[in-house]
């Protein structure tokens, strides 16, 4: 199979239990587009960005979302919900197959900190496949703004990066240049799903393996069913987009030795001097930034 129907749910969430609201909408863009296989919903998006609602999973919640994926026949991503592992907090999306099954769980490497409080940082990638399709990677909101991340998902072979997402800050205009940086450097579908109204400020995105744009959605409410061209994306691999770069092909064939670089020794080193990772408290009476 080359197409492959993915949709993005946009939707206007509230602080609280938005569950069963999700689940109607899941069920509406089935009956609207039979042809979407998979489903892709914001960060936070079932309760809101509250620590205390944390709970271990299975809960309710993720059973409910299971159930909605069976009953559609879709592979479903309902965002992330807060999950509780003894007295640590992981910001965790569920990967739900059509038969209802949850076949992986990814937590959130880079939580958004320090404003994100409390979170524990997972320590573990999640690429999984459709078969017959082609192999998606997970990276929640925050860890796209890490190209090390995105990276080493599209080197366990990841065509397709799935990015739920709560932004609410005037930086959400960056993170649409990353998402397309991202899928550019990878060659790879990048699908950037936001919350908006209350919880978020909406701007999903949608890029190709060029870095083209898909789709820009608005700040509100928004249903994004797309079809993805697998046969392309491996011709763009294969030739470059338009004939163009073959960045993947490249790194395969440099003999350059990144590790030493990015190892976590290296990296404590080079950036000690920017100081400890806290809320800033006021700008510096210096000026500087």
């Amino acid at each position: 199979m080359d197409g492959f129907g993915i949709c993005g749910l946009q939707l206007a969430g509230r602080a609280g239990n938005n569950v069963d609201s999700m689940i109607e909408e899941i069920d509406g863009v089935k009956r609207r587009f039979p042809w979407v296989q998979m489903m892709l919903l914001g960060e936070l998006n079932a309760h809101g960005a509250r620590v205390a609602d944390a709970e271990p999973l299975p809960s309710a919640a993720e059973l409910a979302f299971a159930e909605a994926a069976r009953r559609n026949q879709i592979w479903l991503i309902p965002g992330t919900m807060y999950e509780r592992v003894g007295a640590e907090v992981y910001n965790t999306a569920s990967v739900i197959n059509p038969a209802g099954q949850v076949i992986a769980r990814y937590r959130k490497v880079f939580p958004f900190c320090p404003y994100e409080r409390g979170v524990a940082c997972g320590k573990e990638l999640c690429t999984f496949d459709v078969p017959g399709v082609g192999r998606f990677g997970v990276a929640i909101c925050y860890d796209m703004w890490f190209p090390e991340l995105v990276r080493a998902l599209a080197l366990r072979g990841a065509e397709v990066i799935l990015n739920p997402t709560m932004t609410n800050t005037i930086d959400r205009d960056v993170e649409v240049a990353i998402a397309r940086a991202n899928a550019a450097m990878n060659q790879c579908y990048f699908v950037s799903v936001n919350v908006a109204d209350r919880l978020g400020c909406g701007e999903s995105c949608i890029f190709g393996p060029g870095g083209e744009l898909i789709h820009r959605a608005g700040k509100t409410r928004e249903i994004i069913p797309v079809e993805l061209d697998f046969a392309y994306l491996r011709r763009v691999r294969r030739t470059g987009w338009h004939g163009l770069g073959q960045p993947l092909k490249s790194l395969r064939d440099s003999t350059m030795n990144f590790a030493t670089e990015l190892s976590p020794a290296t990296r404590a080193r080079a950036l000690q001097d920017l100081g400890p990772l806290a809320m800033p408290s006021a700008m510096p009476s210096d000026g500087s930034v």
